[in-house]
This record gives C-alpha cells, sequence and structure tokens, in this order.
C-alpha cells in the first residue's frame, strides 16, 4: 500500500536515475545521471573543511545596530557573521530552512530592533549556540542563525522548536493527512520539533521511531558539548559527501549507487541497512578497470561545467561571464537552422536555453544575481513561454531562487541562493601566467588529476609499470611537500616505480607520462 502511495506521487516521470560516487585520498566527487546527463554535480575536498550544517558554541565578539547584525566568533580565522532576526529561534525560519529553501525569504517582514535592545538579549561576550547556513565565501565569514535543524534519513529534527510539519513538496491531501497521524505519535521530548522530509513519503512508523532515536542520540550529544566545552567549539558536523548523498538522495526514484571504494561501499552499506534492508542492494561496488566516471561518461560532462561556451542540441549556444559582482549568460542561435518561421526558431532555442540554464547554474554551483539575456522575442506569450519553462526547470534546484518576469530590454533577473563556492573557484586558482585575469587548475586539482591518469594506467597489466611523469615545477613541489606518501601508495598498490621530472616550459595544466624504458609517450595533457 504505502508503495503504491509512493509511486502515485511520484507521478508517471519515471527516468532511470544513478549516482556515481568517485572516492579518491584528496577529493570525493558525486555524480546524478538521469537517462546517462549529468544533472547534478558536487565535490569536497579532504583538505577543504566544510562548515555548511556544522553546529558550533560561540561567543559574541560586536553588536552592529546599524547593519542588524552580529559578529560571533566560533573558532574559525574569521568572525561569523549572525541577523538580528536569525538570534531569536523561530518556527518560521526553521520550516523554510528544513523544507529545502522554498522560493523566497519566507517569514514576512523582518523586526527590526532599536538601538541597544538586542544588548540587553545577548550583550557582548556572551555565549550563543549557532549553525553554518552559508560558508565563508571570498573574504566574507561564514553566515549563521541560532535556528537549528539536523537531518536525518526521513526527518528534519528542531531544537528548541514545538513545531510538527511536513514538507510542502509532499502535496497529496491523503499522504500529509498519513503523515500527521505518524508526527503526533512519535516519541518526542515537548522542546524537540520535526519536519518530514520528503524521503518520508511513503514510509512506515517504524522507519520514523528509528530516525527520531538517532537524532534524539546526536541531540544528546551536542547538549552535553553545551554543557561540558568552553566557547568557541564544534558541537556537531555533517557527515561526508558520499554519507551525505546516500541519506538524501536514496529515494524511490534512484535506481543504483556506484562507488569506486571498497570501505567507503561498506559504509554505505550499513549506513543503508539502517533504514532500509531493501534499499541497501542499490549501492554498487565498481570495479571496472576504467576510472568509474570515465566508464559513466560524466569526466566528460564535467568538462562542460568549466566552459565558456555551452553548445545545444538545437544548433544554439550559451555564453557564461562569472564577475565577481553577477553572472550573465548570453543566448545565441548559432548553428540553428529552423524551417519554421523566425519567431518560432529563436522560441524553440529560447526554450531549449532556458532548461540548460536551469541545469548549468545548478552544475556550477553559481549564486548571487544572474542576468540571462534571451534573443529578442517580440510576443509576450512567447516570452511567458519562456519564463514558465525556466521556471519548471529550477523546480529541482535545492537552492533558494527568485525569478523575474523577461523585462522590456529582453533581460530575465534572477537570484540563487549562495552557500558555498562554485564548483569554478572550488577546483580552480587565479592564474599565474595572466595574473588572475583568468583561471587555470590549482595544484591540488592537477596532482588529483595525475594520480588519476596514472592509476588508469597503471591498471593495464599489458603497460610496463615503470613510468616517467614530466610536470610543470609548481606541481612537483605539490608532490614533494604535501601528496609523497599518495604516490608511495599508488606505488605500492599497483607494484608500480614512478619518476617525476620538473619541466620549467611545461604549462601548469600540461604533464607527459611515458614508459621508462623506451620513453614511448603513453599519456600527454595539451592545455590553453
Amino acid at each position: 500500500m504505502l508503495k503504491k502511495i509512493s509511486k502515485k506521487i511520484a507521478g508517471d516521470r519515471r527516468m532511470p536515475r544513478e549516482v556515481v560516487i568517485n572516492v579518491e585520498k584528496l577529493e570525493t566527487r558525486v555524480a546524478v545521471l538521469e537517462e546517462g546527463q549529468l544533472e547534478d554535480f558536487h565535490i569536497e575536498r579532504s583538505e577543504t573543511e566544510r562548515l555548511v550544517g556544522s553546529i558550533f558554541k560561540g561567543k559574541i565578539q560586536n553588536l552592529e545596530d546599524g547593519l542588524q547584525a552580529a559578529f560571533v566568533d566560533i573558532g574559525l580565522k574569521k568572525n561569523a557573521f549572525i541577523h538580528y532576526w536569525d538570534m531569536i529561534p523561530e518556527d518560521a525560519a526553521r520550516l523554510e530552512r528544513a523544507d529545502g529553501g522554498g522560493r523566497g525569504r519566507g517569514g514576512g517582514r523582518r523586526k527590526k530592533y532599536k538601538p541597544g535592545e538586542m544588548q540587553k538579549i545577548h550583550p557582548v561576550g556572551s555565549e550563543i549556540v549557532v549553525q553554518v547556513t552559508k560558508d565563508a565565501i571570498g573574504t566574507k565569514g561564514p553566515r549563521v542563525t541560532a535556528n537549528l535543524s539536523v537531518p536525518g534519513r526521513y526527518l528534519v529534527m528542531m531544537p528548541g522548536s514545538s513545531l510538527k510539519g511536513i514538507s510542502r513538496k509532499i502535496d497529496d491531501s491523503k499522504e500529509r493527512a498519513r503523515l500527521k497521524k505518524i508526527l503526533a505519535r512519535l516519541p518526542l521530548p515537548e522542546d524537540v520539533g520535526v519536519i518530514v522530509r520528503t524521503a518520508g513519503l511513503g514510509t512506515r512508523k517504524t522507519s520514523f521511531v528509528r530516525d527520531v532515536r538517532t537524532l534524539l542520540e546526536i541531540w544528546t550529544e551536542i547538549e552535553k558539548g553545551i554543557r561540558e566545552h568552553p566557547a568557541p567549539c564544534r558541537l556537531y558536523q555533517e557527515p561526508n559527501l558520499a554519507e551525505r548523498t546516500v541519506r538524501d538522495l536514496l529515494t524511490e526514484d534512484i535506481d543504483r549507487i556506484y562507488i569506486d571504494d571498497r570501505h567507503e561501499y561498506e559504509q554505505l552499506r550499513q549506513l543503508v541497512a539502517r533504514f532500509s534492508r531493501r534499499a541497501k542492494g542499490k549501492v554498487q561496488l565498481y570495479e571496472g578497470s576504467a576510472p568509474v566516471f570515465d566508464y559513466f561518461e560524466v569526466e566528460k560532462q564535467i568538462e562542460n561545467v568549466f566552459k565558456k561556451r555551452v553548445w545545444l542540441k538545437s544548433g544554439g549556444y550559451l555564453i557564461f561571464d562569472e564577475t565577481e559582482a553577477l553572472v550573465a549568460i548570453d543566448v545565441n542561435t548559432g548553428r540553428h537552422k529552423g524551417s519554421k518561421t523566425q519567431a518560432e526558431s529563436i522560441l524553440e532555442v529560447n526554450k531549449e536555453a532556458a532548461q540548460e540554464v536551469s541545469r548549468q547554474v545548478r552544475l556550477r554551483n553559481i549564486g548571487g544575481l544572474l542576468v540571462v539575456d534571451f534573443i529578442d522575442m517580440k510576443s509576450k506569450k512567447d516570452q511567458q513561454a519562456v519564463y514558465r519553462m525556466l521556471k519548471e526547470g529550477l523546480k529541482k534546484d535545492k537552492a533558494r531562487t527568485n525569478v523575474l518576469p523577461i523585462s522590456q530590454l529582453g533581460l530575465l533577473e534572477m537570484t540563487r541562493q549562495r552557500v558555498e563556492e562554485s564548483v569554478r573557484d572550488t577546483t580552480r586558482t587565479d592564474c599565474a601566467y595572466c595574473e588572475g585575469r583568468g583561471k587555470v587548475k590549482s595544484p591540488l586539482s592537477m596532482s588529483v588529476e595525475i594520480q588519476r591518469r596514472i592509476s588508469a594506467i597503471l591498471r593495464d597489466k599489458r603497460v610496463s609499470h615503470n613510468l616517467k611523469v614530466k610536470v610543470n615545477p609548481s606541481i612537483l613541489d605539490r608532490f614533494r611537500k604535501e601528496d609523497e606518501e599518495d604516490l608511495l601508495d599508488l606505488e605500492h598498490r599497483f607494484n608500480g616505480h614512478l619518476t617525476f621530472v620538473s619541466d620549467p616550459h611545461l604549462h601548469m595544466e600540461d604533464f607527459m607520462i611515458t614508459r621508462e624504458d623506451d620513453g614511448e609517450v603513453l599519456f600527454r595533457a595539451h592545455e590553453g
């Protein structure tokens, strides 16, 4: 019965969906594929600390009545920033965050505090428990809130709240009524609220009870930390990317999750078994000879994430220009040759562009202000059709977005919630050759890429395992200072021997792998 409810609410749209997880020493990557097409992409570096979702016990450093905000020391290099209205927990704000963002800010008009009013509630030097909602980006410190929420598999727990709600994305009235009955009977303390996540759709009561038990154990540990540890300190940290992926994405519409690391595979299987023995079989260990992202043809698609020009199937294309203040996206007809009228051809390209824009901003994790310059359309009806197409595509996006109709100048303005650095800023560093006017791959990204390519070559038993790798001096410096242990582990795993040579004439993104015996070139990366 519950399975039927789930399928009914999911609707008729049923395309094969797969999650591919690539785990390496320096980074973990997650790709969500729909009929083989990359629909979502996440990356997490082992040497980059993820803050979003972490709960800290902090100390208020100063209050700025003019900004209606405070700065809190949570033990990081930069103080965290918190709005006055986020310092007083409220259920409306919790509901918006736990429900995945929604489309607007929610909560109506914010209260404006009079000068000195917040000083009486939270004086400078006092302690406050906060949660990071936005990572430190550029020169800005992290954004925090006192509205705490801890996500589980089916529920989001909200300490200090009396709210018991259901995700707005579950809109079937019978299912909502069933879930409300379950919520009313859950063994929850009076000062802990919960919201049913979309994953809870069609789920049995016993699964919710197990989820509550796990979440309350987490909250007990957090309370213990609040009592025993002096500020500033971290009280809670979200699990790693692979575990978050299984927790948040393993729903009825996911067919398989493939992962290429045995240790992480065993961990995920144990995690899944806690909430669904049937779903355990969906987690598969990938043991192929080709790198997992190559096998599923993800690597090629990821490259498009960094390209300035993105081609559309119709022959049109998009141009992405990311600046510090905004992102400009230009739509062009390109090679499109429509057999219809000019207006119909323009509408066809613009509608396809609207779909691709919604996908690309999600893949690139672009935040802030975006301006899309569609091809001029005289018909208001056509403009509305393109606007609706973009809004529909953005429904898949977990980040909060706000989209304005196409203006008289043919421009569409939108904002997208910026929670973390974009994929480009995460994986690229300022180019030494052009003094920051462009982007090249960082030494860390090059190290990951070179190690990945070496692994692929060493897997081939027909190839000699004595390799010579020629790299730019800055990359060799990275190998010597930070990655020597990883490279020795690579030699040990494949019973190979690696010799690294520095070549100052090589571009940062260029490297060459040859067979040491006879000098035959096995791989050469040409960039620039």
